[in-house]
């Protein structure tokens, strides 16, 4: 079984109006309410960053593939262009 540990986070009284009032229609209590609401931000902080991660990695992929350029590639090409220019 989970051990219950709780927070405490200041809420103005418009927002606490809110969680308590969704609360209510859901037949639940404010901090189930927060709790739940809690959970599901960070489920899709998960997402979030794992989907983050695979466009990280499917970016270097192409660098490796040589189908994108670094940072450092266009900077010396540019450094190239402007010597021989000259």
């Amino acid at each position: 079984m989970n051990a219950f540990a709780s927070i405490t986070a200041p809420l103005d009284a418009a927002t606490l109006a809110l969680v308590e009032e969704r609360a209510r229609e859901r037949g639940i209590t404010g901090a189930e309410f927060a709790a739940e609401a809690i959970r599901e931000a960070v489920e899709r902080d998960d997402v979030f960053a794992a989907a983050i991660r695979a466009e990280v990695d499917e970016a270097d992929a192409q660098i490796e593939r040589g189908e994108f350029y670094t940072q450092e590639q266009i900077e010396a090409w540019l450094e190239d262009r402007k010597h021989s220019r000259r």
